[in-house]
C-alpha cells in the first residue's frame, strides 16, 4: 500500500514548503523508497499557464505538456526525475471535473455538493498520481487559515480516516520570526498555526521550524508544551547558504528516519549523500567565481526584484557551476535600460550574457541591443526561447541587411517577419483560446552533425538518456512525432528532447537567407505538415553563441546539468 505524507504551511506564504517537500522526497529515495511528489494549488486557475511571472513566479513545463507551479521544478531538480502534469492539481481543475461530470449525468441525479464530491475528486487525483509508488508526498499550497486550501485539508483527513493513521502522516512547515526590537525567536505564530490546523481535524506529526537561525531547546519545549508535539519531532530548518544543502541538514536531523518510523516502515538501504554533498560543497566554496548577466523583463514588482520569474535559469547556472567548480554571480538587467545604447558598455564586466524567454514587445529592442553587443564583442551568449528568436532578428537586421526585421509578435506589418505565428497558432489566437494552446512539453529535435550543440549533448550522454523520454512520449501517444520524426527515431539519429513553451516560430521562409549569411541552424523538428521548425542556432566564429527555441533549464538538475548551460559556463570561464 502507498503511504501518504501531507505538507502544509503556517504563519506566512513562501516559507519553503516546496524545498522541504523536495528534500524529504530526496531523503526517502535515498533510503530506497520509490517516492513521488504532488502539488495541490488552491487557486481557481486551471493551470499556471496564464499567470503573470511577477505575480506567481516561473511557469514550470513538464515533458507531457503541463504548465505547472514552479514547485514541481524543485521536485524534479532534487529527485532527478521527470514529474508528469497529473502530479499538479488546482482548485480550478477539481471544480471543472466535478461540474463536467454533473453536466454529463455521471452523478445520476444526485445533488452535487462541496462535501463529499470535491474532497472525493481530490483524493481520486492523489491516488492516481501516487499509483505504483511506495510513498507519495503532497504539498498543499497556501497557508493554514486560508479559505482556499480547506478542501485539500478536508481531503487529507478523509484519506487518513480511510487508510488508517499508520498510512498517512502530516508535516507542518512554519516560520518563527525574530523581531529586531526583541532579538528573540517567537513561537506564538507557530502555536496559532498549529491551532488553526487542528480546527480542520488535523494533528501535525512533525513541525518544521523555518527561521533565520536554528531553533533552540527552549523554543522546542514551548511548542511541545503548548501543542503537545514531542520535541524530537520539532525539526530545526534554519536559512542555509543554498537550498541544495537542505536535504543534508534534514538528514543530519534524522528527519527521514523519523518519518519512516512514523509510517511503520524500515530503511530499505543506507542513505548515501556523498555525491550530493560534494556538489553542495562546491556551491558553497567554489574554486573561482564568474559574473553572468541575465537580461529580461520580468524582474521587478514594485520596489523589489523578483528572481523567481527566471528561477530555473538561475538554478541551471548553479548546476553547471557546481559541475565545473565555479561560483556564479548573477546580475539581473532590465531590458528596458538596454534600449539606451550608452548602457551597453556595462556588459563588458560580465563573463557571459543570457537572454531568457518572455512574451510581448516590452524591452525587446533592449534585448536585441544586448544580443548584438554579445555577438560583436565575442561575449559568450546563451539565448532561450525568445532569446533565440530575437537573436535571429538581430542577425537579419545587422548581418543580412534586412532593415527593420522583427517578429510579428511586435509588428504584424513588418517587411521581414523573421519570427511569425504558424497557421494553427493564428487560428488559436483568433479564437482567444490562450490556455494550454502553445507548443508545450517535450519535443524531439534532430541535431546537426558537426555542430557545437551536438557535441555538448553527446558529452553529457543525453542522446542515450533521451531515448527513455522518447519512448515515454510515444507510449503516451502524443502528437509530437510526425512520420519524419518517427523515421529519424528508427534510424537512431542524433535526437534529443527539450521542453517548449512558446507560440511563435522562426519563419521557415527566412531560414535559407540566414544560413547563407553564416548562421547555423543546428537542430530542427519536423511536423506532420512537413513544416521544419528550427530548434537551435549557433555561430562558428564565436567563443560561444548558442540559442534554442526550447527551455533547456527545465531539464537541468544538480549532478546532471543542462548541456547548453554547462557549455555556456565553461566558455565563460
Amino acid at each position: 500500500m502507498t503511504k501518504f505524507i501531507f505538507v502544509s504551511g503556517g504563519v506566512l506564504s513562501g516559507v519553503g514548503k516546496g524545498v522541504i517537500t523536495a528534500s524529504l522526497g530526496k531523503i526517502l529515495t535515498e533510503y530506497g523508497y520509490k517516492t513521488t511528489l504532488i502539488k495541490a494549488d488552491p487557486y481557481i486557475n486551471y493551470d499556471a499557464g496564464t499567470l503573470r511571472p511577477t505575480e506567481h513566479g516561473e511557469v514550470w513545463v513538464t515533458d507531457d505538456g503541463g504548465e505547472i507551479d514552479q514547485d514541481l521544478g524543485t521536485y524534479e531538480r532534487f529527485l532527478n526525475q521527470d514529474v508528469p502534469k497529473k502530479n499538479n492539481m488546482t482548485s480550478g481543475q477539481i471544480y471543472k471535473s466535478v461540474i463536467d461530470r454533473e453536466r454529463s449525468g455521471a452523478y445520476l441525479g444526485k445533488t452535487v455538493q462541496f462535501i463529499p464530491h470535491i474532497p472525493e475528486e481530490i483524493i481520486s487525483r492523489i491516488k492516481f498520481a501516487a499509483h505504483g509508488y511506495d510513498i507519495a508526498i503532497i504539498e498543499i499550497g497556501g497557508t493554514i487559515g486560508d479559505d482556499e486550501n480547506i478542501p485539500f485539508l478536508f481531503a487529507s483527513k478523509k484519506l487518513e480516516r480511510e487508510l488508517g493513521f499508520e498510512n498517512v502522516a502530516h508535516v507542518m512547515v512554519t516560520f518563527l520570526p525574530i523581531p529586531r526590537h526583541l532579538g528573540e525567536m517567537k513561537t506564538k505564530p507557530t502555536q496559532q498555526a498549529i491551532k488553526l490546523l487542528r480546527q480542520e481535524g488535523l494533528v501535525p506529526d512533525f513541525i518544521m521550524c523555518r527561521a533565520d537561525k536554528p531553533i533552540d531547546e527552549v523554543r522546542k519545549k514551548k511548542i511541545d508544551a503548548s501543542a503537545h508535539i514531542t520535541s524530537e519531532n520539532i525539526i530545526s530548518a534554519p536559512n542555509l547558504q543554498t537550498v541544495y544543502e537542505v536535504p543534508l541538514h534534514l538528514h543530519a536531523e534524522s528527519f527521514g528516519k523519523k518519518v519512516i518510523k512514523r509510517l511503520g516502515l524500515k530503511e530499505k538501504k543506507e542513505a548515501d549523500f556523498s555525491a550530493w554533498a560534494k556538489l553542495v560543497a562546491r556551491i558553497k566554496k567554489p574554486k573561482s567565481r564568474i559574473k553572468i548577466a541575465i537580461c529580461g523583463k520580468y524582474i521587478e514588482l514594485g520596489d523589489y526584484q523578483i528572481a523567481d520569474s527566471y528561477l530555473s535559469v538561475q538554478e541551471a547556472l548553479i548546476h553547471a557551476g557546481a559541475e565545473l567548480d565555479v561560483g556564479i554571480d548573477v546580475t539581473w538587467i532590465n531590458a528596458l535600460d538596454m534600449e539606451d545604447e550608452k548602457n551597453l558598455k556595462k556588459l563588458d564586466e560580465y563573463a557571459g550574457i543570457i537572454v531568457p524567454g518572455g512574451f510581448g514587445k516590452v524591452g525587446i529592442e533592449g534585448k536585441i541591443n544586448v544580443i548584438k553587443y554579445a555577438r560583436i564583442n565575442k561575449i559568450p551568449y546563451l539565448g532561450l526561447c525568445y532569446g533565440m528568436q530575437l537573436a535571429c532578428v538581430e542577425y537579419a537586421r545587422n548581418v543580412c541587411g534586412m532593415s527593420g526585421a522583427n517578429t510579428t509578435e511586435v509588428d504584424q506589418t513588418v517587411k521581414y517577419p523573421i519570427v511569425d505565428l504558424l497557421a494553427e497558432q493564428k487560428g488559436v489566437t483568433q479564437k482567444e483560446g490562450y490556455g494550454g494552446t502553445m507548443r508545450l512539453g517535450g519535443y524531439p529535435a534532430v541535431l546537426q552533425s558537426g555542430s557545437k550543440v551536438l557535441e555538448l549533448y553527446k558529452e553529457a550522454q543525453r542522446l542515450e538518456a533521451d531515448k527513455k523520454v522518447i519512448a515515454q512520449l510515444l507510449q503516451d501517444k502524443t502528437d509530437r512525432f510526425s512520420d519524419a520524426m518517427m523515421a529519424a527515431v528508427k534510424k537512431d539519429s542524433n535526437i534529443i528532447v527539450e521542453r517548449h513553451r512558446h507560440r511563435y516560430e522562426i519563419n521557415p521562409e527566412y531560414v535559407d537567407k540566414l544560413s547563407e549569411a553564416g548562421l547555423l541552424f543546428s537542430g530542427y523538428h519536423m511536423r506532420d505538415d512537413k513544416t521544419t521548425l528550427m530548434e537551435f542556432i549557433e555561430l562558428f566564429d564565436h567563443p560561444f553563441f548558442v540559442a534554442t527555441q526550447a527551455h533547456p533549464e527545465f531539464k537541468s538538475r544538480l549532478g546532471n546539468p543542462s548541456p547548453l548551460f554547462f557549455g555556456f559556463v565553461r566558455a565563460c570561464l
